[in-house]
């Protein structure tokens, strides 16, 4: 079997795509990959780090504003004419590995290569990690032979007939996450933890996120009277957040790990440790917690595009699968959150229930499995 692939840009975008990679390599059947994406990028290393063959081809990034004038600018302009070379790329580079079927994952690389798969009538699967539907895969579902969701919500926002053909495979999860041991991060970030206290895991991504340090930063000693605390503060954000520390009292300061990144498998065994998870609400992260039943307060990213992290934090909040602090963040309103949940173990356990209800430890498989079924599926050849 061949199989194209196409998604990068970001690593939720990236990560999809080699999960999928992996496992029709783990499968028992001979596969042929083929990875399709923009030169010099988080995809093409991520290929070349698995030894999966790389094709680049020309991409158009749009700049997206709120007021839709402030779309016309040059820069956009040249960008999106860059598109049409692409698909004449992606066309030639489809035709000479005939693969399949092709996955698209999103980013700006999945709209050439996609269009080529239609073009040439080569099954397509399009994956959307998020609840609503990127820019990329809007246009791409409406010739996709399958589309992929994360959620059942998603289905109503997508075309009438891209719908019908939905399938909810949910978002692949590392399976490193899935591995963590709490012991392991207790030796790491805990040696001056208090066992008997649960501990809090902060994280604004590998970057750190200024709005939720100032908000943990303000409340950070009324926490620690309650809890452990593991924040991942990112490079800029830590300096301010060591310099509070240093003004706690010694037997608070022991309780408090805060470091600018922590690494992929520690931050698996954070999560294994953590009975409370403060958080950004994108894609992976959702998958992550959902799939592990983790009690979160989530802070969604407000410039998110397309609002997508304040109505995926929703959508856990309706569910009783998360706590959201939306709109006006402050120490005060993260605070009074996290110490609600940090007073009530009943409904710690009852939002982690909720949140692994909707989790999908599975998703890698299913998606997987979805890719092999278009790939036998002659009917649109």
């Amino acid at each position: 079997m061949r199989v194209a692939i196409a998604g990068g840009g970001t690593g939720g975008h990236v990560f999809p795509a080699l999960c999928v990679a992996r496992e029709l390599r783990a499968g028992a059947d001979l596969v042929q990959l083929l990875w399709f994406g923009q030169t010099d990028s988080l995809e093409q290393r991520t290929a070349a780090d698995d030894d999966i063959p790389f094709t680049a081809v020309a991409v158009g990034k749009l700049r997206r504003a709120r007021n839709p004038l402030r779309m016309v600018t040059r820069a956009n302009a040249t960008d999106m004419a860059r598109v049409p070379a692409g698909v004449v790329q992606a066309v030639r580079g489809l035709r000479a590995f005939a693969p399949d079927v092709v996955l698209t994952t999103g980013g700006y690389v999945a709209v050439p290569v996609g269009v080529a798969a239609g073009v040439l009538r080569i099954p397509l699967v399009v994956h959307e990690q998020t609840v609503g539907l990127g820019l990329a895969n809007r246009l791409l579902a409406r010739i996709a032979t399958a589309v992929a969701v994360t959620s059942e919500a998603t289905v109503p926002v997508l075309p009438t007939r891209a719908a019908a053909r939905a399938v909810v495979t949910g978002n692949p999860v590392r399976e490193s996450v899935l591995a963590g041991a709490g012991s392991a991060a207790l030796d790491r970030f805990g040696p001056g933890f208090d066992p008997g206290l649960p501990t809090v895991l902060v994280t604004g991504g590998a970057q750190g996120a200024h709005q939720i340090n100032t908000a943990i930063g303000e409340v950070v000693e009324s926490l620690l009277v309650q809890a452990n605390v593991i924040h991942q503060a990112g490079a800029t954000g830590l300096a301010e957040l060591q310099h509070r520390a240093t003004a706690l009292p010694s037997e608070l300061a022991r309780r408090y790990f805060v470091t600018d990144f922590i690494d992929g498998e520690g931050m698996a065994d954070a999560l294994a440790l953590a009975e409370i998870v403060v958080c950004r609400a994108g894609a992976g992260t959702i998958a992550e917690l959902t799939a592990l039943g983790k009690p979160a307060v989530l802070i969604p990213l407000s410039s998110s595009a397309g609002g997508e992290q304040a109505r995926a934090a929703r959508l856990l909040a309706e569910a009783g699968a998360a706590i959201t602090v939306p709109d006006t963040v402050t120490g005060e309103r993260v605070g009074a959150a996290i110490a609600e949940l940090l007073s009530d173990p009943d409904a710690r356990a009852r939002l982690g229930n909720a949140a692994r209800g909707l989790g999908r430890p599975d998703a890698g498989q299913r998606l997987t499995g979805l890719v092999r079924t278009a790939a036998g599926d002659e009917s649109v050849r």
